[in-house]
């Protein structure tokens, strides 16, 4: 069923569409001129838009045009009388309009069976667009690399709770590869031929969190140019992974509350509501139980969410998986960079081994994809987390001891102040990343500066 917007200028016609759409199932909203379905679509999303051509001032063709500009992916259907039925024709060869009808006896039914087949299409559209941007990620539980116990438990626990249709919070600490797990449920469930949609609550101011989410309507604010879906309704039917739910608002919590029970959104700046069907998966690496305690973290919003429990170990509870992921990761990036690294040194794997890797499956990703880059042979030689970092700072100029000394009022004669200065903001992004456990906001707030310039600064010096 689609939300669908009719203009006629004729009442009565207007009515009859009314009801007989509504016994359908859809949501119908119905105005008598083009200039009432202009200010329609300023303020609300519709799926379809379905107008007569020749009405007084403002008529469907101007209808469409706007209906273009501000809500691309509507499907319109234009009504076409005999005088104006060349118009129709050009509008749909031109792509702007997806269907005409003539006027005839049969008109409802016409209008029913061309609003069935724009709603085929629109779905179709989503579906392939949700297709293409989750074809890397559709292999199940095939994505997850590990044979120890607590990996199978896990995988055990994504195929028993995927079946079902009740929320699931996945806990975890960072880079343990929560947002792997939720698409597997997904990928398990019924759902998987449907959209999935992810998004890190932490990484957005709450204002831009909201329209992300919920969508806007043209005008909503500054550079709202034209209508946009939001997050809920683009996963609809499918599912929506909250990543870092417990870095939300509480005001935003507060909304997302309400959508979980009514399940249906409102775009910000808009007035109608839009029903969906989303199976949500949230995600933490907190204590929520701590932080509902605290008062940070909404009470009956975490009963909502922690319907299923789901724990993602961390890395160093499942050491005999390590050599599994560094040979995931070496053929990964070596194919990537057109690498031919035949094996793992037998030290650097010892060594890759005993190391507690306080940043997991992350950290050690990234460890190996640095160390195929610089690997100039066949046997891949890898060095600890802890041994980059002096050796970034050797590189910047500065001695390790420099950095954690740099108010100490004593500068070395022929030091390179522009490196050792580099060396220090370095040095504070990463302690305040590790602090925030990665999310970006919450670092950029620690630091005391805008979240753009530290966006700016983690490019700069590629962290």
């Amino acid at each position: 069923m689609g939300n669908i917007l009719f203009c006629e200028d004729e009442r009565s016609i207007c009515e009859m569409l009314d009801i007989a759409l509504r016994r359908d199932g859809h949501r119908v909203e119905t105005v008598n001129s083009g200039d009432a379905a202009k200010r329609k679509l300023d303020a609300a999303l519709f799926d379809v838009i379905v107008t007569d051509i020749k009405m007084p001032n403002t008529d469907g063709i101007e209808v469409l045009r706007h209906a273009h500009q501000v809500s691309p992916e509507s499907q319109v259907i234009l009504i076409t009388a005999v005088d104006d039925y060349e118009a129709a024709v050009q509008a749909v060869k031109a792509g702007g309009a997806a269907d005409y009808i003539r006027k005839s006896p049969g008109l409802v039914d016409e209008i029913k069976l061309a609003i069935n087949r724009a709603l085929e299409k629109l779905a179709l559209s989503r579906q392939n667009f949700a297709f293409k941007r989750d074809a890397a990620t559709r292999n199940s539980l095939d994505n997850i690399v590990g044979v120890s116990s607590a990996m199978e438990k896990l995988k055990q626990t994504i195929r028993t709770v995927a079946s079902t249709q009740s929320t699931v919070l996945i806990y975890g600490e960072s880079g343990t590869g929560k947002e792997l797990v939720a698409r597997a449920v997904h990928v398990c469930s019924p759902r998987a031929t449907e959209p999935f949609v992810s998004i890190n609550c932490g990484a957005f101011p709450e204002t831009l969190l909201e329209s992300e989410l919920f969508g806007y309507v043209k005008g909503a604010f500054t550079g709202a140019n034209q209508n946009k879906r939001g997050l809920f309704e683009v996963a609809n039917e499918g599912t929506i992974f909250l990543d870092e739910i417990s870095e939300m608002s509480l005001t935003m919590q507060v909304k997302l509350l309400r959508v979980l029970q009514e399940r249906c959104v409102r775009p910000v700046g808009g007035t109608n509501e839009i029903a969906i069907d989303v199976r949500v998966i949230a995600a933490t690496n907190r204590d929520l139980d701590k932080q509902v305690a605290e008062n940070n973290f909404r009470e009956d919003l975490y009963y909502r969410l922690n319907v299923i429990p789901v724990c993602a170990p961390p890395l160093r509870e499942r050491r005999e998986d390590v050599p599994l992921l560094v040979n995931h990761f070496l053929k990964k990036y070596a194919a990537a960079a057109g690498r031919s690294i035949l094996r793992v040194n037998a030290n650097s794997l010892d060594a890759l081994n005993g190391y507690e890797w306080p940043g997991n499956v992350r950290q050690l990703e990234n460890t190996i994809e640095r160390a195929v880059a610089l690997e100039t042979g066949e046997e891949l030689h890898a060095e600890l987390p802890a041994e980059k970092s002096k050796a970034r700072a050797a590189a910047a100029g500065v001695g390790v001891t420099e950095l954690t000394t740099a108010t100490s009022g004593f500068l070395p004669d022929g030091i390179d102040m522009e490196k050792y200065v580099a060396g220090i903001e370095r040095s504070l992004l990463q302690s305040a990343l590790t602090q925030s456990n990665n999310v970006q906001t919450k670092a950029a707030d620690l630091l005391k500066i805008s979240y753009r310039s530290f966006r700016h600064l983690v490019k700069k010096y590629d962290l």
